[in-house]
């Protein structure tokens, strides 16, 4: 199986779980009036709906370039996650909102059939585990950043229902109904706390921020003492979805042939691509000044 179709049966098993553990946590908030089953449904419910849009940005980010989109179509994975995050953050600040509305209460709500609520949740926890097993046996097989970060979330998500079902057997077993509130009000402010982060990195990417330092250094050694190249400037980067963009000048000595500069310059760009495939390079060649004065 090629890594599309591997990737894209990540985003499709991803998007058939979380519609399945939507269902199955409503029916437990319907049974059980529990706040933090009503979060972890929040969350699945915004699973499904990052889901859905990871499957579509693995698609649709695959497109080649064309002449509209001359630097391709990852762009479109940011904007998605800028608006999640602000999902995320709805679903977090009502859940809080809830919890803490019913922590006020002169009188402790009961819940209602616990057993079933926990099953359900034990049943989600299952799926989600296996989920992750999938979504991490692609990632790892392709590479691709947008089925890892998936898996993360995922990953996150386990403990919003762990919580819960202890809550649900708090209330069963001890009558500490209270603890759902302060459980449903730890996981909104988990949820708060990923849309921030979320949010931050999609709103840089679209502003064109630098890539990580560490790529950017790497990047700056591998060209300071490759072959034939004396001298860099103007090494400028920028991100767009999982992509990274890097523009780069190297200063070569002026008196050698086209056809040797020219090898220079693919083979730093290929040594580049071999660290870092999600990139994008450009490299521009420069003659280098007569005294040998190394670029910047």
């Amino acid at each position: 199986m090629s890594n599309s179709k591997l990737s894209l049966s990540a985003g499709i098993a991803s998007v058939a779980v979380a519609l399945t553990l939507v269902l199955l946590k409503f029916l437990a908030l319907s049974v059980t009036g529990s706040l933090s089953v009503a979060a972890s449904l929040a969350d699945s419910a915004v699973d499904l709906m990052m889901s859905l849009i990871a499957a579509l940005a693995i698609v649709y980010a695959a497109r080649p370039a064309d002449q509209d989109h001359p630097f391709g179509h990852n762009s479109a994975e940011d904007l998605a996650a800028l608006t999640q995050a602000l999902v995320i953050t709805a679903s977090a600040l009502f859940i809080g909102w809830s919890a803490i509305t019913r922590l006020r209460a002169p009188e402790p709500v009961s819940l209602g059939d616990e057993m079933i609520g926990t099953l359900v949740m034990l049943a989600s926890i299952l799926l989600t585990f296996l989920l992750v097993i999938w979504q991490s046996y692609v990632a790892k097989k392709t590479g691709n950043r947008v089925v890892a970060a998936d898996r993360l979330h995922y990953i996150g998500d386990l403990l919003p229902s762990v919580g819960a079902i202890i809550a649900l057997q708090a209330s069963q077993r001890f009558g500490f109904s209270g603890l759902d509130s302060w459980i449903a009000l730890l996981a909104a402010l988990i949820m708060l706390k990923g849309a921030l982060g979320i949010g931050k990195s999609a709103w840089d990417a679209l502003m064109d921020r630098e890539a990580d330092p560490e790529v950017v250094s790497g990047i700056a050694e591998m060209t300071r003492g490759w072959p034939g190249v004396i001298g860099f400037h103007d090494l400028k980067t920028r991100t767009s979805g999982s992509r990274i963009f890097v523009h780069l000048h190297i200063e070569l000595d002026g008196d050698q042939s086209l056809r040797q500069a020219h090898d220079i310059g693919a083979s730093l760009r290929q040594a580049i691509l071999s660290r870092w495939p999600e990139a994008d390079v450009i490299i521009h060649k420069d003659v280098a000044a007569k005294d040998g004065r190394p670029g910047t």
